[in-house]
């Protein structure tokens, strides 16, 4: 059983009514990790904190670990009969749904399941949520996989945005789960107030708050690695992750269970 820490920001956007604000729990590359039996140390932390929402920005199992899958989903039932909760896919999810993949079914399965219980997989889908006075636009961006290619990889442009997952309506409080922070200068220009991303694992060796050693597409030192970021009242948060895969290596970087309250 692994430990993670809790970390906490705090967003100021003017769009935002609630003057108590709103409160996320922000989870990301699980990679099908338990803490306590059946994930009951992180269910009980997120608990304590009382969200008003659950996000997810990918990567909750590991492509080739069919049995990661039953890990998320137990955590995943958990949570929703407690709180809404949103998933968009990282490169894991995207991988296993493909045609090809030996556990495509698993997946699919998975999937379905999460669905039905109420849970919302945005894959490139967006979702409109009231929590208390405040209205928000919940988006899940999947990207093709070649998007995710090591080390050479598109760049991915606001066009391209928009073809995937549609125009950002900047009346709206749009939150953006997308995976993948290497994109992270075309989020903001795209417009999303709150971007929600992982999959870098803190860089697996964590120097200071913002910087790490490598990206999982083994660019060293890579912007948007860990941590948060501004443009205006635009946030970004990068998280390193709850678990690993292939090579379990963190060294000064701890997993992390991220709480968020947006207020005016």
């Amino acid at each position: 059983m692994g430990k993670f820490q809790t970390v906490t920001y705090e967003i100021h956007n003017r769009k935002i009514k609630n003057k108590e604000g709103v409160r996320f729990a922000f989870l990301a590359d699980l990679h099908g990790s338990c803490f306590g039996e059946d994930n009951a140390d992180l269910l009980g932390e997120i608990d304590r904190y009382a969200p008003d929402a659950v996000l997810i920005a990918g990567d909750m199992a590991v492509r080739m670990e069919p049995q990661t899958l039953e890990t998320a989903q137990k955590l995943l039932e958990k949570l929703v009969v407690r709180y809404p909760v949103f998933y968009g896919p990282g490169n894991h999810e995207s991988k296993m749904s493909g045609a090809e993949h030996p556990y495509r079914n698993e997946y699919l399965n998975y999937e379905a399941h999460l669905n039905q219980v109420g849970i919302s997989v945005l894959c490139n889908e967006k979702k409109i949520i009231q929590l208390g006075e405040d209205y928000f636009t919940v988006n899940g961006l999947e990207l093709p996989l070649e998007y995710y290619h090591k080390p050479f990889s598109p760049r991915l442009t606001k066009e391209k945005m928009e073809e995937l997952i549609g125009c950002c309506r900047k009346e709206e409080i749009n939150i953006l789960l997308a995976h993948n922070p290497k994109y992270g200068k075309t989020y903001f220009t795209w417009g999303a107030d709150l971007i929600l991303s992982g999959h870098y694992h803190g860089g697996v060796i964590r120097f200071s708050r913002h910087i790490g050693a490598i990206s999982s597409q083994f660019i060293p030192f890579p912007r948007y690695c860990c941590g948060d970021f501004y443009r205006g009242e635009q946030g970004m948060i990068v998280s390193p992750g709850l678990g690993e895969h292939t090579i379990p290596l963190r060294i000064h970087n701890p997993r992390e269970l991220i709480l968020i309250n947006m207020k005016p």
